[in-house]
């Protein structure tokens, strides 16, 4: 994670964070955290009493195997784990946490939307968080959009700008372009010799 420079906002400074793939953050102090996801699914968490919260960026749902992988955060489950951990280690506690669910896009055009990592990733946290009892207060999960996240740890609001994918509007382009060239080639006459 990359950690910005101290801005002033409001009555005092506010720490600003990014996450990449299979990071992790949560503070007690005022801290706005932003991430950009596709297919990867970001959970925001919140504490309304203790006022900590935190956010993931995940890359892939289940268990990482950690004899192979050092960035354990990219997986589901250890993801989840290590952020609830980080929120109550800073005082929030676990009956009074409230999550928001962001991400899980599918912005490479033509993949079957079943088979999407952002779709099976989306189901995976959506269970997870029930099966720990923690109430989803707010979701934007699938489409075809990247998301630009920006979480408030000290509020719990979270801000949310959705844009097209640039690898998406290129693949796009480029089938359009060759349909296009395969209508052409069967309109043309062809010719045709006979034996």
């Amino acid at each position: 994670m990359r950690e910005k420079a101290v801005m002033p906002c409001g009555t005092g400074a506010v720490k600003r964070v990014t996450l990449s793939i299979g990071e992790y953050y949560a503070s007690r102090e005022p801290a706005v955290i932003s991430t950009l996801l596709g297919s990867c699914v970001s959970v925001c968490l919140f504490d309304p009493a203790s006022r900590v919260g935190g956010m993931n960026h995940i890359l892939l749902p289940g268990r990482a195997d950690l004899t192979r992988f050092n960035l354990s955060a990219r997986y589901g489950i250890n993801a989840m784990e290590l952020l609830i951990n980080a929120v109550m280690t800073r005082g929030g506690q676990r009956n009074n946490l409230r999550a928001k669910v962001f991400g899980g896009a599918s912005v490479i055009p033509g993949l079957i939307e079943a088979q999407a990592v952002g779709k099976k990733l989306s189901e995976f946290v959506l269970t997870f968080l029930a099966n720990e009892g923690i109430p989803v207060v707010n979701r934007d999960l699938g489409g075809i959009y990247v998301r630009r996240l920006i979480y408030h740890t000290r509020t719990g609001d979270a801000f949310l700008k959705k844009s097209r994918s640039m690898k998406s509007a290129q693949l796009l382009w480029e089938e359009r372009k060759k349909a296009e060239q395969i209508r052409a080639s069967v309109k043309e006459p062809t010719r045709v010799t006979l034996f």
